[in-house]
């Protein structure tokens, strides 16, 4: 159930980065959709937690989440 609702939330944040005309594209991709460290910081947080409560939030924070993961990483190992 967790999976379809990441799913379902991914899909829809991703189709908001299309759109009709040139202009419409740059303005669309800049202003509206999920970035790449957002979608990294979700898909890190959700193999650690499997939570969808956590993984939004580092999903929030993006790069600070993946930089976090990065420094914390080696200690948990």
């Amino acid at each position: 159930m967790k999976k379809r609702c990441l799913l379902i939330i991914f899909l829809l944040a991703a189709s908001n980065c299309f759109a009709q005309s040139p202009d419409q594209t740059t303005t669309t991709i800049i202003g509206s959709g999920i970035g790449i460290g957002s979608a990294l910081a979700v898909a890190i947080c959700w193999t650690r937690t499997n939570s969808v409560l956590t993984s939004a939030i580092a999903g929030f924070f993006g790069w600070f989440f993946v930089i976090y993961y990065l420094i914390i990483r080696n200690r948990e190992q």
